[in-house]
């Protein structure tokens, strides 16, 4: 079993500070929702990831990862799984060799394919949004039967159970319940928009 195989809804953000770090996990914690994917774009995310992955109550994951240094230092910092905007093969194989969960990011059919040919079965659709969301993942599903999807970019509160309904689709990625408007309103807020979409999951 995955790290990921029990979690629909993959939580994204990028905290900037150690307070940030900490009222995020524990809002997602309260919320029921106990699972990161912090992504490497700003100076503090790998510490932010650190520091999470040490509360022992939270799966955390290294998102935004574009090269072998940033997996290798952020599988070092504790990440359970890495996650990646595009698809690159070193990338892939340093998590794989390091035992670590990764779902690459992919675009186009021949990208889907190359994916598979790694012997992955689970790959990110990004961005969803721009490729036309559930009708992209009808038009991948029909050809790619044995590839389930993470649509990530694009998908909100709003269009959540569409995407979730999705046969092809095995989690949701995104960032509205901690983006950095939310983690300024700390913990209460983040704690509420994570069991608002836990109740869809749920229903």
């Amino acid at each position: 079993m995955t790290v990921l195989a029990e979690h629909r809804i993959v939580p994204l953000a990028t905290p900037e500070d150690a307070a940030q770090s900490d009222l995020l996990a524990e809002g997602l914690v309260r919320g029921g929702l106990p699972i990161v994917e912090v992504a490497l774009r700003g100076d503090f995310a790998l510490e932010g990831l650190r520091r999470i992955a040490a509360r022992g109550d939270v799966i955390v994951g290294a998102g935004t990862v574009l090269d072998t240094d940033q997996a290798q230092a952020a599988i070092d910092a504790g990440a359970q799984f890495i996650v990646t905007p595009g698809l690159d093969a070193a990338v892939v194989r340093c998590a794989l060799d390091a035992g670590i969960e990764i779902v690459p990011g992919v675009m186009t059919p021949s990208e889907v394919q190359a994916g598979r040919a790694l012997g992955l079965r689970r790959l990110k659709l990004f961005p969803a949004g721009l490729l036309g969301g559930t009708r992209a993942l009808d038009a991948f599903g029909t050809v790619y039967r044995d590839v389930q999807f993470m649509p990530s970019g694009g998908v909100q509160q709003a269009n959540l159970a569409e995407h979730l309904r999705h046969p092809s689709v095995f989690a949701v990625s995104g960032s509205w319940m901690t983006s950095a408007a939310m983690l300024e309103r700390g913990t209460d807020a983040i704690a509420t928009a994570a069991a608002e979409a836990r109740a869809v999951i749920e229903s």
